[in-house]
């Protein structure tokens, strides 16, 4: 096996001071007709929808300075990483020229680098963990919105069924609904609380938990009625 640094990890961890936004097209820009769509049929980008809102836009513009604390520490902590990740990283490249280099201590200075590497990115991430959560806690309160804005769109443009656009292939732009959506979005949902309540999971955890505790709950019954004493004769 080769063994070669790769250049982002000579770099270090090169950490973002915030969690990777929710990737996002902008909305389309609104249709030239404001009439009903042909036959009926229109489409949306849902997640272009959602990433464009006002609401979702303000929380962006809030989040790094209601959790700088969070950014600060991670930004330091990373920076402390990169400083002992680069003499090893150095080291290693050195000791790779050398054509009599041991291969098998290069592979433990290699694996050695991997492994700060990897648990430095860990630590980063639970440090900025408080943000991802206000991000996907944002999303959900504008999402929970989005199906009353689709309909109130569909009413106005007489569209009766709405198809996402990533399983249309071609069809008239009038027929994009998007800013007409983003539009109806904005106004039920004009800004979104930043910080989740204690305890607050994401919709997806909720349901999983729930579903645990409703496995669990039936389970019980059963393993009463398994352990329940024989009666005497």
């Amino acid at each position: 096996m080769k063994l070669r640094i790769a250049s982002a990890l000579i770099a270090g961890l090169m950490i973002s001071a915030a969690p990777a936004a929710m990737a996002q097209q902008k909305a389309a820009a609104a249709p030239a007709s404001t009439g009903p769509v042909a036959n009926g049929v229109a489409f949306a980008n849902p997640s272009a929808i959602v990433g464009s809102s006002a609401a979702y836009q303000t929380a962006q513009q809030q989040r790094p300075t209601t959790y700088k604390s969070q950014i600060d520490q991670a930004n330091t902590r990373s920076q402390q990483i990169n400083a002992q990740l680069k003499p090893l990283a150095d080291k290693f490249q050195a000791d790779q020229k050398n054509p009599k280099a041991d291969r098998a201590a290069l592979q433990a200075q290699l694996e050695q680098i991997q492994q700060i590497q990897e648990d430095g990115k860990r630590e980063i991430q639970q440090i900025l963990a408080p943000l991802s959560l206000s991000e996907q806690y944002v999303i959900e309160q504008i999402s929970d919105k989005l199906a009353d804005a689709t309909q109130r769109a569909m009413t106005k443009r007489r569209a009766t069924i709405v198809l996402d656009v990533q399983s249309v292939v071609k069809a008239d732009p009038s027929s994009n609904i998007s800013q007409d959506i983003l539009t109806e979005l904005n106004a039920l949902i004009p800004s979104a609380q930043l910080v989740p309540p204690a305890g607050w999971m994401p919709r997806a955890e909720r349901e999983a938990q729930a579903q645990q505790q409703a496995a669990q709950g039936q389970q019980a019954p059963a393993a009463a009625n398994n352990t329940k004493a024989p009666q005497g004769r």
